[in-house]
């Protein structure tokens, strides 16, 4: 499977922010041709699996991120049902081969990550004595490798999974935070969450202590009611699926907290509830803060917020469609804005809004796993 550089930024699992400017991006070009009036599936396929074949080269330098790019790709080709063209074999045994492993279980204690590799490019050769010691895993990586592994239907009960959980808890910080990798890196919400889904893909919470990470969550939750990626930091779209998300997987709160007794939650879900509507704007679009410009993939990061908390009903659903074909290309794929190019990022969040809306053709989204319902519960 060629399927060369990807993601957005180097932020990866989380989504990007907007005033993020980056070397030349297929968004960043005007569309010279006027949206599409109704969701088109088949040229969204059609984008998806050229994408499949071989990336276009403005993502080369995103060759780090391969392993985020292919699950966009394969999950998003899952999501409109046309999984077939994916040779599954293939692509499991391609992901496994991006697995850092130790050379004794001595080493899942030296500090290292033994998770996922980005991409080849993160796979450095031993040195001269036989040591690797920038040669580890990256948790963002290993939740899209994981991801990708359940879409194909590869069955992860087979997979090294001790060396992932055991060298993931050197990961974690005091205050339950998680680095992305050993060598030091930001700490903040989205790496709680990949180690949350990880754990939770694996069916194994030995990889993080839950009650640390849950301490942490709470302290993000910011006085207008959304979490910011790390305490104290202004609510963000992303920050704040990142934490509610994190919460369901790990069985802090339940699915639909409207329908049940809200007030005894460990976050406060009222205001949550009132952030998370402000965010859709009056061009039916969702921002990822206050004040910002409607943006594609917030109709998923918000959006499946809302789904969890059971407020998705409140939201105005054809505005919301509205706003997401004026996104839409006539190649097929989304663009972060209206009116411009396609990328693979907000191609694949453009689906999982449609999927949340209950577009036809589209497999249901298990919305705390940002995948399919189906390769969530395994069945593919």
């Amino acid at each position: 499977m060629a399927t060369r550089g990807w993601y957005p930024t180097d932020s990866d699992v989380e989504e990007e922010d907007e005033d993020e400017t980056s070397s030349p991006s297929p968004s960043a070009l005007p569309s010279p041709s006027s949206p599409l009036p109704y969701f088109d599936r088949d040229r969204h396929v059609a984008f998806l699996e050229m994408m499949y074949n071989l990336i276009p080269h403005y993502y080369q330098s995103q060759e780090i991120n391969r392993l985020t790019l292919a699950f966009f790709t394969i999950s998003g080709l899952h999501l409109l049902q046309a999984l077939d063209r994916v040779d599954k074999d293939r692509v499991a045994n391609w992901v496994l081969s991006f697995q850092a492993h130790p050379q004794s279980k001595a080493e899942l204690k030296n500090g290292q990550f033994y998770g996922f590799h980005g991409s080849r490019t993160s796979q450095f050769p031993p040195d001269e004595n036989g040591l690797s010691p920038y040669n580890a895993g990256h948790l963002a990586s290993t939740y899209c490798a994981l991801a990708i592994l359940k879409t194909v239907g590869y069955n992860l009960l087979t997979i090294d999974k001790e060396s992932i959980l055991i060298s993931m808890r050197n990961l974690q910080q005091p205050d339950g935070s998680f680095m992305p990798l050993h060598v030091g890196a930001e700490t903040d919400l989205r790496f709680v969450y990949c180690a949350a889904a990880v754990c939770f893909m694996l069916e194994d919470w030995s990889g993080m202590d839950r009650e640390k990470a849950k301490e942490y969550i709470l302290n993000c939750q910011s006085y207008d009611g959304g979490f910011g990626l790390s305490p104290g930091s202004e609510s963000h779209g992303g920050g704040t699926y990142c934490a509610v998300a994190s919460l369901r997987l790990m069985g802090y709160i339940e699915d639909d907290l409207l329908s049940k007794n809200a007030s005894s939650s460990i976050i406060n879900v009222p205001l949550l509830l009132d952030w998370s509507m402000q965010r859709q704007a009056t061009d039916g679009g969702f921002q990822g803060r206050a004040n910002k410009a409607s943006d594609t993939c917030y109709a998923f990061w918000i959006g499946a917020v809302l789904r969890i908390l059971g407020g998705y009903k409140f939201i105005d659903k054809i505005a919301l469609r509205s706003f997401l074909l004026t996104c839409q290309s006539e190649f097929g794929g989304f663009s972060k804005y209206p009116e411009m190019q396609p990328d693979i990022y907000h191609s694949y969040y453009g689906c999982t809004a449609f999927s949340l809306l209950e577009e036809p053709g589209l497999n249901p989204l298990c919305a705390e796993l940002g995948m399919t319902d189906l390769a969530a519960l395994g069945i593919i």
